[in-house]
């Protein structure tokens, strides 16, 4: 199986985070396009302060390469209007795809009809202008039962108010690999979140985000029925090397 095609290959930590200057985390994403150009990886998943000069890069070497970022990062707290601005720039600086962290913490307090809200919004947003919105709902914060909760509705949402042609380019997404977990559990895709996710996504393809560390685990998620694997490390699961990182 050829797992290139379903892989994002994704680098999300701020200067701040990673100890790097500005200049230099440009050239840690510049690098990854290079490494997704040369082993046919899908997809770069970067911040959304990199997408224009990710554009620009991808432009002069007349590459394919897909472009993601994320919106509302990672907490997804953000207001609705925060997130539609964040996502508005993002469309016109040439992203291809925006990964929308929900409001999972307004769904666990009940507030279902603000998370609906920011879902069409959102989501209509990037359908009108051509591109693919993913939805993370971060399945370590939510039990089993809120995990097929809010797929559910997210798949009710889409089908409600977007075309059937369209829901393709509609993902429920399982994590942002940033969310802390206490007692060593895992904080990204699960073989037991994704296969409730994929019970509950109805027409909506699922990505698998976070945790996924060979070649094999990729194939069996692929198998299960994944349409895309978020990763840190891309090379490393194409050339079966070694995985670090907790992404």
């Amino acid at each position: 199986m050829k797992i290139n095609t379903y892989l994002d290959s994704t680098y999300l930590k701020t200067p701040a985070q990673s100890g790097l200057t500005e200049e230099q985390t440009l050239e840690t994403v510049i690098n990854l396009a290079k490494e997704a150009i040369e082993n046919d990886i899908f997809a770069v998943m970067i911040r959304p302060d990199y997408v224009k000069k990710m554009k620009q890069f991808l432009t002069e070497q007349n590459s394919n390469v897909v472009i993601g970022t994320v919106i509302g990062f990672h907490e997804g707290t953000y207001s609705k209007e925060h997130k539609l601005a964040e996502a508005q720039k993002a469309i016109e600086d040439g992203v291809d795809e925006l990964d929308f962290v929900i409001n999972y913490e307004a769904y666990k307090d009940g507030e279902v009809d603000a998370v609906k809200s920011e879902f069409v919004d959102c989501t209509k947003l990037c359908l009108d202008n051509g591109k693919i919105a993913k939805w993370i709902i971060e399945i370590a914060a939510l039990t089993d039962e809120q995990i097929a909760d809010i797929t559910k509705k997210i798949s009710i949402w889409a089908e409600e108010n977007f075309k059937t042609e369209d829901l393709h380019r509609i993902f429920v997404k399982s994590s942002t690999g940033f969310y802390q977990t206490e007692g060593g559990k895992p904080n990204g895709a699960t073989v037991e979140g994704i296969k409730i996710m994929l019970e509950n996504a109805g027409s909506l393809p699922v990505k698998a985000a976070g945790g996924v560390r060979t070649p094999e685990e990729a194939e069996y998620m692929i198998n299960l029925g994944v349409k895309r694997i978020g990763t840190s490390s891309a090379k490393a699961l194409i050339k079966n090397e070694e995985v670090s990182g907790g992404y």
